[in-house]
């Protein structure tokens, strides 16, 4: 998982738990959708002050391997990389690592669609934004 250039800092809220004590399943979607939101601004996709209605990607599919329970008060970070990019698709890899020893908590693979929300109906994925994902992951 050293192939990450970009992490972001994920927080365990207590909200997070199961009754089991550890992150609920449900939850890393939402650290692994809160990373590649950063990590698209950072590579200038979108700004904060832009509506969601703007960004212009949607869902299509996830796939998570859960390797180690998450608790409260975790130091954890999420990783996103695209590691594909499609005429219409990207291919975005994730995981949850302890941010101290590096060890994977879970991994999966996010595929997302370029999307208009106006017309509803996909795109191709914006030159500009395929020149950027393609300098910053190298690909």
């Amino acid at each position: 998982m050293t192939d990450y250039k970009f992490f972001h800092p994920t927080e365990v809220r207590y909200g997070d738990l199961d009754p089991q004590g550890h992150v609920n399943n449900a939850k890393y979607l939402t650290y692994f959708e809160q990373a590649r939101v950063y990590y698209f601004m950072k590579l200038g996709l979108f700004s904060k002050d832009q509506s969601f209605m703007e960004i212009g990607v949607i869902v299509a599919d996830i796939h998570i391997t859960y390797q180690s329970p998450t608790h409260y008060g975790d130091n954890i970070k999420t990783g996103a990389k695209v590691t594909k990019l499609g005429n219409k698709s990207m291919t975005v890899e994730q995981c949850v690592m302890d941010a101290d020893t590096g060890k994977v908590m879970a991994s999966g693979e996010v595929v997302l669609v370029t999307f208009d929300y106006e017309g509803l109906k996909t795109i191709p994925v914006p030159d500009d934004w395929k020149k950027k994902i393609a300098e910053f992951e190298s690909l």
